[in-house]
């Protein structure tokens, strides 16, 4: 998830999505996470229909884009894009399933004697300081772009909730799934949630994310402290 300091730009629509949701979609399997050739073939697919339905989204807008003119630009039919895509939104975000779990994923990597709560805001630190797309703090052109589309266009925010609530029930998992877990996930998501949405705005305004990371950090020293003396006071 973490960007390299050098922050190069992305050089096409996938590379603008893996960017912007701190992915990489076509990551070539590790020996420990080998995937079989059907499975690589189905994984290429969502990435090649993905790539021409953001290419479109990007050039003309999400609205203006036809299922059927991203089929056919991906070369395949529209039953076809559906098996593969159950909505249209979902082309532009399924990548952001990789991070459904990623809260989850550091409370349950912690470091022994560590809260969640700290190794949550340990992570959303470091994320700020290496300018990762997820904590809203990039202003790389291309994330950029992919992120006004993303918050401008109202079927794609309602779509991304329905993320954001499988990343709430992922983490209220790892922290023990009684009712007060729930409820902890539900206000941690939705304070990461805020963050990064404050942080994409402020930049969005012209600002650049180095004069934007001394108030992202603030802010989220303030989220934590909200959360920790509303959960654990």
């Amino acid at each position: 998830m973490v960007m390299s300091g050098e922050k190069p730009g992305p050089r096409t629509a996938a590379d603008a999505t893996d960017a912007a949701t701190g992915g990489d979609a076509a990551a070539p399997a590790s020996p420990r996470t080998s995937m079989s050739l059907r499975e690589r073939k189905k994984q290429l697919t969502y990435q090649a229909v993905s790539d021409a339905a953001i290419s479109l989204f990007l050039e003309r807008g999400f609205d203006k884009v036809s299922v059927a003119e991203i089929a056919a630009a991906a070369d395949i039919s529209k039953p076809t894009l559906f098996r593969y895509f159950p909505a249209k939104e979902d082309l532009a975000l399924h990548r952001f399933a990789d991070h459904e779990d990623e809260s989850a994923r550091v409370v349950a990597g912690r470091a022994e004697g560590e809260s969640p709560l700290d190794a949550l805001r340990r992570h959303f630190l470091d994320g700020l300081e290496a300018r990762d797309p997820v904590t809203g703090l990039c202003d790389v052109p291309q994330v950029l772009a992919f992120h006004r589309l993303l918050y401008g266009t109202p079927s794609l925010v309602a779509r991304l909730y329905a993320y954001q609530g499988r990343s709430e029930a992922a983490l209220a998992r790892a922290l023990g799934e009684r009712v007060t877990d729930r409820l902890a996930a539900g206000q941690i998501i939705a304070v990461l949630r805020i963050l990064a949405m404050e942080n994409w705005q402020r930049i969005s305004e012209g600002r650049s994310a180095d004069q934007v990371y001394g108030d992202a950090v603030e802010a989220a020293e303030q989220g934590f402290v909200q959360l920790r003396s509303g959960l654990e006071g």
